[in-house]
């Protein structure tokens, strides 16, 4: 079924067997890590008997970081990362970087390592049957300075495939709201503003983000659903929550599978979606989501058809796009009786 990815980092999309390709041909070296070959490597990228910890999930990034080493590196790892995204039969993605962290991996200049992003992601889209939009991710534990230099990046790049602002990184650490000037100013300039916000810590994140930032979606938000004001606040603006259900649990999040409230507050009025997050370090595609969410979860077809249009409609797009892409994902949803595929 054709599906819509508005939460995917291209970070963590990378495809294990590149990365050992790489790390062969450029003798690309992280530490002591078995980098040149892909099952020794699997462990230090890949989520795999980990413990369900945020800062264990983070930690991977700092390994798949070191294999943007150069143009030509940063190219091909944002093409396959589309290209995988389309054979994965979405019609749609939303694809967030960090221009900072690819940058210092050899002291890159922000403006030509987005660039760079930019012209892969344009080459993969006239190659594939897909439609991507490209989103900024700043950093909340680096400094203001910095978020502004990447984030006037961005701004300068509005015409050419960014569309979106994103705040990522230790929520239970750094507070969202140092950043609030920028991703004003990001939604007056056009951009759509995304804030990863109560996923490991409370719902006071997710208000913060709302209400201080202007955050007309939630980069995972599960926990909204301890919290009947926020959850509110969410329902009456509307706002999308981008749910990743394989990463939630990984990152500890939420305790196991069939804890997720993805149905639940489906059916409480909560603009729900559906999203991989990081396919390479949580070793998952957006079809294997919408399995879970039907297998273990308990979705029908119903349910997945709202969850399509809840995503076409909280894309960053204009909003003749948006409809377009919401008929054309429901045309192409399965019967009822039929799992997604």
């Amino acid at each position: 079924m054709p599906k819509i990815d508005l939460h995917r980092h291209l970070e963590g999309s990378l495809r294990l067997e590149t990365l050992s390709e790489m790390a062969r041909t450029h003798g690309i070296n992280v530490g002591n890590l078995p980098t040149k070959n892909t099952d020794m490597l699997r462990p230090h990228v890949q989520i795999i008997d980990d413990p369900q910890d945020h800062e264990v999930f983070l930690a991977k990034f700092g390994v798949l970081r070191h294999f943007y080493h150069s143009p030509e590196a940063v190219a091909r790892l944002t093409y396959e990362a589309i290209v995988d995204a389309a054979a994965d039969n979405v019609r749609y993605l939303e694809l967030r970087f960090s221009p900072q962290a690819l940058s210092r991996v050899q002291g890159f200049c922000l403006a030509e390592v987005t660039d760079w992003v930019i012209e892969a992601t344009q080459q993969a889209r006239r190659v594939c049957q897909i439609d991507v939009g490209l989103i900024v991710t700043l950093l909340r534990h680096e400094s203001l300075d910095l978020a502004e230099q990447v984030a006037r990046v961005a701004f300068d790049r509005a015409e050419k495939g960014i569309v979106g602002l994103d705040l990522a990184g230790d929520e239970v650490k750094f507070n969202a709201f140092p950043f609030r000037d920028l991703f004003q100013e990001a939604a007056r300039r056009g951009l759509g503003v995304t804030i990863h916000a109560g996923e490991w810590t409370n719902a006071a994140s997710v208000r913060v983000a709302v209400e201080e930032l202007g955050a007309v979606r939630i980069g995972h938000g599960v926990r909204v659903i301890d919290d009947p004001e926020v959850m509110e606040l969410v329902r009456q603006e509307a706002v999308a929550l981008e749910l990743c259900l394989t990463s939630n649990v990984q990152t500890g999040a939420v305790p196991y599978m069939a804890s997720h409230p993805a149905r639940q507050l489906l059916h409480q009025g909560v603009a729900v979606t559906l999203n991989t997050d990081d396919p390479c370090v949580s070793n998952c595609t957006l079809t294997d989501e919408y399995v879970a969410a039907v297998q273990q979860l308990g979705f029908d077809s119903s349910d997945l058809e709202q969850v399509s249009r809840h995503a076409a409609r909280a894309a960053f797009l204009p909003m003749a796009q948006r409809l377009a892409l919401e008929a054309q994902i429901l045309n192409g949803l399965p019967s009822p009786d039929l799992e997604p595929a």
